[in-house]
Order: C-alpha cells, then structure tokens, then sequence
C-alpha cells in the first residue's frame, strides 16, 4: 500500500463518518410535507398545581366575591407580595373555590374548568370572564444540555424544542434520537423517549410538554463523530498518523 492509496482511505474513513454523523445531529430530518396537528394542545391540571384564577363581570362589585384578592381588599388584608393569590390543587385535585366551595380540577384542562365555573356562576352572575393560568408551570432538564436546570415559564405551553433552547441545546455528546421525558400524570409517572432527529416528532405527544415534565439528554458512548472534523480532529490524527507512519515502515 503506497502513500496515495492511504490518503484515499483515510479520505473514504472521514467522508464515512461525517455521513453518520448528520444523522445524528440533524434535528428533524425529512420534514418535507410534513405538519402537526397540535394547534389545540392544552396542559391537564394535575395535583400541587397552583391556579391563578380570576372572574369578572359587566357588574364588578358582584364578582368581588369569587376573587381573593379583592376578598383580602375589602377586608382590609394586605399582601407582603405583588404576586396574586392562587388555589392550590390539593391531594385530591381539589380547590377550595370562595363561595362555590370545592371544585374537582385535577385531570381538566382549563377550557373545561372555565365552562364548570361559568356553570356555577350562572346562579350569581351574568356572563361572567373567567381567567385561568397555572403559575407553577415548571420543566426540570438534565444530562447534556449547556444550561441544565429547571425552568419557571410565564405561559402554560412549551414544546421540547424550546425547553432545549432555552437550556443552551444539546451538547455534541447528547442523544439525540433517544431523549427520556419523566412525566407524572394524576400521581403515575411515566418514562418515554423521543427522537428528535425524525420531522414526525412533532405529532408525538411529547412535542408539547406538561408542567413538572423532567427531560434528560443522555450522553453518547463515544466521542460524537456528528462533528468528526471538528470534534474528533485529534483522534482523526492519531488513526491517520499511526497508519501512514506503519504503512511507511512496512514498505521500506
């Protein structure tokens, strides 16, 4: 074997490795004609969530009532925090709601949950508004990421990709196609993988996450050979640097 016929090889082993490399990095390969039928997704609320809920009324002073914070107003109760009063969702998946009493919420999405109070203040107010949000809306991300950590979101919606981009993405040496989400649903926890390589992600119903979902990014066995010029460079030239140099040695 001459010189010229090691060079090629080693060009052959780098394209090679490059090729597979592309599989495993790419996010969303095959994404042509591709679409997500997720436009309605709505979080369920589940157990140790906490509600901000407020209603209003073309007649104010009526729904002074179904507010606490207007409730600890009128009395005269004052708040250390600027933050609004929450229901808690309790081990049962109730809250305490002023008035209406105890409301099964637990395993509702807040559309349901705004038409049940609507209901029950049918008795007391006349079209009542009625904002739901849920203020605990947390998602924890380990393993190889460049900023693990949990996340406290404004909103009550997230996709997966967005949870990885605001924890810095993927590092070179995380799975890609074999990502774990933790979820508990209603006191059951379930353990799921997704691969985030493939454009029919986004139809799993891990695209959007759930509060207190825990996304972990396990790491790869090897050094990541998506990158191989670049991350791999210097086991690249030990192999091309012990072969030329054997080669060499045997042909003299």
């Amino acid at each position: 074997m001459n010189k010229s016929q090691v060079v090629f090889y080693l060009f052959i082993l780098i394209t090679l490795s490059s090729c597979v490399s592309k599989k495993k990095i790419i996010y969303l390969q095959g994404q042509q004609n591709q679409s997500s039928n997720q436009v309605n997704y709505e979080p369920i609320i589940q157990n140790d969530d906490l509600l901000s809920i407020t209603i209003s009324s073309v007649e104010p002073e009526l729904a002074v009532p179904f507010n606490l914070d207007q409730l600890q107003s009128a009395s005269g109760s004052s708040s250390t925090s600027n933050s609004k009063t929450t229901y808690l969702v309790d081990s049962v998946g109730e809250i305490d709601f002023p008035v209406l009493g105890k409301i099964k919420v637990a395993g509702l999405t807040k559309t349901i949950l705004k038409q049940q109070i609507k209901d029950r203040l049918a008795l007391y107010l006349t079209d009542p508004i009625i904002n739901i949000r849920i203020v605990n809306y947390k998602i924890s991300v380990l393993g190889e990421v460049n900023k693990p950590g949990s996340f406290t979101l404004n909103g009550d919606r997230i996709t997966l990709l967005e949870v990885i981009a605001n924890a810095g993405d993927l590092t070179l040496y995380g799975k890609r196609d074999n990502i774990l989400i933790i979820r508990d649903y209603l006191g059951t926890k379930t353990y799921n993988r997704v691969d985030i390589t493939k454009a029919d992600f986004v139809n799993s119903p891990f695209y959007y996450l759930d509060q207190n979902d825990v996304v972990y990014v396990e790491p790869r066995k090897a050094r990541i050979d998506g990158t191989a010029i670049g991350g791999n460079i210097t086991a690249i030239m030990s192999i091309a640097s012990f072969l030329i140099t054997t080669t060499l040695l045997l042909t003299r």
